[in-house]
C-alpha cells in the first residue's frame, strides 16, 4: 500500500469518528486550571512558582479523619452505601447544622454526594429542563454555568458590582426575571469574591423566587470558613431564611478534604424520591471509606483543628487586604467568607488574561483571570487565593509588587 493510500485511509477513519454531544462541544475551559497546570509545568522545569490561583487549602484533613481512613483499610468489606449516603453521616451533618448554625434539618433530607460538585449536578438535574432559564450572579463559579447548559438550560448572567458585594439582590432578580425562569443559583460565600450575601438580601431574593414557583439553589461550600458578623454571630445558612432551598455543601474547604470527593445537599422533603432516583442512576453512592472516615470530622478534636485553621485564614486575609492596597490594587469589597480576593487590575493598563499570563511568566506568581467567572468583570478583575501558606503569600506579594511597579513605570 502506498503512502497516499495510507493517508486516504487515515482521512476516512477520521471522517467516521462520531461527533461530540452538544454539551461537550459547548463546555468552556477553566482558565484557572490551565494556569495552574502551566505553573506545575514551570515548577517541573525548576522555576520557583508561587501558586495563588486555585482554591486548594494548604492543609489536609484533620488527623482524626486521616486516622479513621487508615483504620478502614484493614481488609474489611467496604460495600456500596445507600444512594442517599450513610445514615450515621447524614445524622452527623444534621447535628452540625444544629450546633454550628442553629438550624434544624431532618437527616432524611440530606444526601451524601461525590463532592460538592456532584451535589450541584444533582440540584441542576432536578430543577432544569431544556430551555429553562437560571439566574446567576456575574461573577460566579464557572462550573455552575456549565451544569445548567449541560441540561439544556439557559444561563442568565446578571452583572453585579461592589455596590451589592458582587451578589444578586431582589431588584436585580426582578429585572432579569422572565416567564422561563426556573431557578436562582447563589454561591455564598462567593467564589471568586469571597463575600457573603446579606441575610436580609438573601431572604428577599428567595422569597421572590419562591413566590414565582422557582427553585432556590444555594452553594454553601465555604460557609463554615466565614468570619463572624458584626454582632459576633456566625453567618447564617440559607436554610435559616428558606427551609425549602436546595443547599449544597462540601467537606473540601473547611475540613480540608479536597481530594476525598465528599459533599452533601439538603433537599426539600417533597423532592426526596426524585433525588434518590437521580443519585442512584448517576452515582449509586458516594465513596464508602470517605463517608465512614468523615464521621471523625465532627469530633471535638477535629472541629477544634478546623476552627484554628479558620482563624489562620482570617490572618492571611488581613495580610492580603493590606498587601493589595500597598501595591496599588486595593479591594473594592473585603472578603468575609471564602479564601479569595477579587481585585481590579485595569489601572495597570492590562486586561486580566494578559496580567495573569505575564505575572506567571515574569513574576512567577499564578493567579486566575476574571474571565473564568463571567463577562461583567472578566477583563478587569483577577482572583487571588489565600489558601496558600503565609510564607508563599509573603513571597508572592513581594514579586507582585515589583511586577505591578514595573508595569506602571
Amino acid at each position: 500500500m502506498t503512502g497516499a493510500d495510507e493517508q486516504t485511509k487515515d482521512s476516512q477513519r477520521q471522517n467516521m469518528r462520531p461527533p461530540f454531544a452538544k454539551r461537550a462541544a459547548l463546555a468552556r475551559p477553566f482558565m484557572g486550571m490551565r494556569i495552574s497546570n502551566e505553573a506545575k509545568r514551570l515548577r517541573a522545569q525548576g522555576v520557583d512558582v508561587i501558586n495563588l490561583s486555585l482554591g486548594q487549602p494548604d492543609y489536609g484533613a484533620p488527623e482524626p479523619v486521616r486516622e479513621a481512613m487508615r483504620d478502614l483499610y484493614d481488609g474489611r468489606p467496604l460495600p456500596y452505601s445507600d444512594s442517599m449516603g450513610l445514615s450515621e453521616l447524614r445524622e452527623a451533618i444534621a447535628r452540625f447544622y444544629r450546633t454550628a448554625h442553629d438550624v434544624e434539618v431532618d437527616p432524611k433530607r440530606i444526601v451524601i454526594t461525590e463532592g460538592g460538585s456532584a451535589a450541584l449536578l444533582l440540584a441542576t438535574a432536578l430543577s432544569v429542563d431544556e430551555g429553562d432559564e437560571v439566574i446567576i450572579a456575574d461573577p460566579s463559579y464557572p462550573s455552575n454555568r456549565e451544569l445548567v447548559r449541560s441540561f439544556g438550560g439557559k444561563v442568565v448572567d446578571v452583572p453585579t458590582s461592589a455596590a451589592t458585594r458582587f451578589h444578586l439582590d431582589q431588584p436585580l432578580v426582578r429585572q432579569y426575571w422572565s416567564e422561563r425562569t426556573r431557578a436562582v443559583m447563589i454561591t455564598s460565600p462567593s467564589n471568586p469574591t469571597g463575600t457573603t450575601i446579606a441575610p436580609d438580601v438573601l431572604r428577599d431574593v428567595c422569597a421572590y423566587a419562591a413566590h414565582h414557583g422557582a427553585w432556590r439553589i444555594m452553594d454553601e461550600t465555604y460557609l463554615d470558613l466565614t468570619d463572624v458578623e458584626a454582632d459576633g454571630s456566625r453567618v447564617e445558612s440559607a436554610l435559616a431564611v428558606d427551609p425549602e432551598a436546595m443547599v449544597c455543601g462540601s467537606f473540601s474547604k473547611f475540613f480540608g478534604m479536597t481530594g476525598w470527593r465528599l459533599g452533601w445537599m439538603v433537599v426539600p422533603e417533597f423532592a426526596l424520591d426524585a433525588v434518590d432516583n437521580l443519585a442512584t442512576n448517576f452515582f449509586l453512592g458516594a465513596h464508602t471509606p470517605s463517608q465512614y472516615a468523615a464521621l471523625a470530622c465532627f469530633t471535638p478534636q477535629s472541629l477544634r483543628i478546623c476552627e484554628e485553621r479558620r482563624q489562620e485564614l482570617l490572618e492571611r486575609r488581613a495580610f492580603v487586604v493590606d498587601a493589595l492596597a500597598r501595591i496599588g490594587l486595593p479591594l473594592e469589597v473585603v472578603p468575609n467568607g471564602a479564601f479569595y480576593a477579587y481585585f481590579n487590575i485595569s489601572s495597570t493598563g492590562l486586561d486580566a488574561q494578559t496580567f495573569c499570563e505575564r505575572a506567571l511568566h515574569e513574576a512567577h506568581v499564578a493567579l486566575t483571570p476574571g474571565g473564568d467567572f463571567g463577562p461583567a468583570t472578566g477583563s478587569t478583575h483577577v482572583r487571588l487565593s489565600y489558601a496558600a501558606s503565609m510564607s508563599d503569600l509573603e513571597v508572592g506579594f513581594e514579586r507582585l509588587g515589583d511586577f505591578v511597579a514595573s508595569l506602571r513605570r
